[in-house]
């Protein structure tokens, strides 16, 4: 199948201000993207693009004076199956893993490992290990937290999570990821594109979506704590230890957002 994805966003700015984005289709989906991504700005200002030390695609641009409209659109090539399901996946004894596979294992700023340890192993440590556990924790998570766009706050830890009980999916996917580091496994915050493909659509407005992923056996799957199914036509932005390392636009200086679109459909053959 193909997905047509894509954003609008606009700020008001006072002043000439610099930003960083993050709002590039992520590396490991560039074979799949057809054409070209376009990415642009209007006032036309120039973009430079670099690689941050996730792997992810970031943008450097100076906003003028009275604000900036952001907007991104590609086609991109899936095929069409949810997230993968593999319940043998098993999870691997700290000393066998990926020097570069240790920092999920980290506390971060927003997933207080040491604030949660207690908990989860009160929770889960008696569950078989690798794939059974991090779906007994993403069940928890699911039926522990209620979602709402009234319980989003940027300062919201996993720590807050567990205890308020509501959040959004940034939110039940720090809750779950925390878990799985208190229980030894590596677990990493996911950002991207997840658009109502074989699921009822959901009348709310868009906005890009949360989830994580952790490695077993050799390799990273995707777990979604939010909707606790496997979804078709999860475009992946960008990786990171949580959402702090993920944020879609970083302004240096005081900005307010005043438009905010975001698209991801699939396309239907005529």
């Amino acid at each position: 199948m193909e997905i047509r994805v894509g954003f609008e966003i606009a700020y008001a700015a006072v002043q000439p201000t610099p930003m960083v984005t993050m709002l590039s289709i992520h590396p490991s989906r560039f074979s799949d993207i057809v054409g070209t991504e376009r990415i642009t700005a209007e006032p036309d200002v120039p973009i430079s693009f670099y690689r941050d030390s996730f792997g992810n695609v970031c943008g450097r641009l100076i906003a003028p004076a009275g604000g900036i409209t952001l907007r991104g659109e590609a086609l991109v090539r899936d095929c069409g199956l949810p997230d993968p399901f593999v319940p043998t996946a098993q999870q691997l004894p700290i000393d066998q893993l990926p020097d570069d596979v240790l920092l999920y294992l980290m506390p971060s700023r927003y997933c207080e490992t040491d604030k949660l340890t207690d908990i989860a192993w009160s929770l889960f440590g008696s569950t078989a290990p690798g794939w059974p556990r991090v779906q007994t924790i993403v069940d928890f998570v699911h039926g522990h937290v209620r979602f709402g766009y009234q319980h989003a706050h940027h300062m919201k830890s996993a720590h807050d999570v567990y205890a308020e009980g509501a959040g959004v999916c940034r939110d039940f996917a720090h809750l779950a990821l925390t878990f799985c580091r208190c229980m030894n496994i590596p677990a990493r915050y996911c950002t991207g594109y997840l658009g109502d493909i074989g699921v009822p659509r959901d009348p709310a407005p868009m906005d890009f979506s949360g989830w994580f992923q952790v490695y077993l056996s050799g390799q990273w799957y995707t777990f979604d704590a939010r909707h606790n199914t496997p979804r078709i036509g999860r475009i992946l932005m960008a990786t990171g230890r949580d959402a702090a390392d993920v944020a879609l636009t970083t302004s240096f200086g005081r900005m307010d957002l005043v438009k905010f679109l975001v698209i991801s459909e699939e396309v239907v053959p005529a």
